[in-house]
């Protein structure tokens, strides 16, 4: 099951100009700021700048699917015939990530939130 594209990840080259613009147009800090990761949230929205991104298969910004079981949907994605970007990786804190690119071309992603 899923809650919707909660997330939406940039993969940047030039993370302190980036940084910059969206400080502008969200009109808030960024809440994480680490040479790693940029994370903005704005009306329910996370905004994220990933430096790494291009190294990762990124090519533009990826909406994140935020999901309850990230393993059942990853290989169902595979199954459908997806093709893995980003390998399944805990990211910290117990939060999970992989992304896809489907036959198409086109980028999603997915994160599982730890149980509260």
């Amino acid at each position: 099951m899923t809650a919707g594209v909660k997330t939406i990840i940039y993969p940047v080259k030039d993370v302190a100009k980036t940084k910059a613009l969206f400080t502008l147009l969200l009109g808030v800090e960024p809440y994480v700021d680490e040479p790693y990761y940029v994370g903005f949230k704005d009306g329910g929205q996370d905004v994220g700048l990933d430096p790494n991104g291009h190294a990762k298969g990124l090519t533009g910004p990826v909406p994140f699917w935020h999901v309850d079981d990230i393993e059942a949907t990853l290989a169902a994605l595979i199954e459908a015939g997806a093709e893995t970007l980003q390998e399944l990786q805990d990211v910290g804190n117990g939060r999970k990530v992989a992304s896809v690119k489907d036959a198409e071309g086109n980028m999603y992603g997915l994160i599982e939130d730890p149980v509260n």
